[in-house]
């Protein structure tokens, strides 16, 4: 493992054991081995390494969003949605102690959002994502016409990240709640 991949596995060490508050460039310095001016090296802010845990340490919503659009028309929408769900659920409970802290702390907030503008990313691109393949999924009729692809995609993620939120809080028990919010959803979905 290289240096930098061994401060993003500390500063994700860090982060989970401490909070994202509490995870000084000092505290992922000494995890990771190395001075504070490496971190520097390697990540020109804070905010970098942040993004970094967040995007190499964290399971992959990407790679559940690109096999969701080469799904069109394939299997059922029900089983690709499902399947999806099963990721988003997996993603936002990992990434949970990190996006609170964001949340939590003005100043990394704003450079976070900031980091995001510049590059164009953020937590809205897998909806608007779920929400294409839905509508592509819609134009050849195995979603009802009627139905907003785009309410849909909102609808299940926030019933992923709700359930991810809850879990961390309670202990719900190791069910799968994928099945039953894509249920729900296909409820409003399927062509009529």
């Amino acid at each position: 493992m290289g240096t930098r991949d061994r401060i993003v596995a500390a500063a994700d060490q860090v982060i989970n054991e401490l909070g994202l508050a509490r995870a000084t460039t000092r505290e992922i310095a000494r995890a990771a081995g190395c001075s504070e001016a490496l971190l520097y090296k390697h990540f020109s802010r804070k905010e970098d390494l942040f993004l970094a845990v967040l995007l190499e340490r964290m399971p992959a919503l990407t790679p559940a969003v690109v096999r969701l659009s080469g799904q069109v028309g394939v299997a059922t929408v029900v089983e690709n949605l499902e399947e999806f769900a099963r990721a988003a659920i997996a993603f936002y409970r990992r990434s949970l102690p990190l996006s609170a802290g964001l949340l939590a702390e003005k100043s990394l907030l704003e450079s976070f959002r900031a980091m995001l503008a510049e590059t164009g990313g953020g937590p809205h691109l897998p909806i608007m994502l779920l929400g294409t393949y839905l509508r592509e999924e819609q134009k050849i009729g195995r979603v009802g016409t009627g139905a907003d692809p785009d309410a849909a995609a909102a609808m299940l993620m926030g019933a992923c990240f709700h359930r991810a939120v809850l879990t961390s809080l309670v202990d719900l028990g190791p069910g799968d709640a994928a099945p039953g919010f894509v249920a729900t959803l296909m409820a409003g979905l399927c062509p009529r």
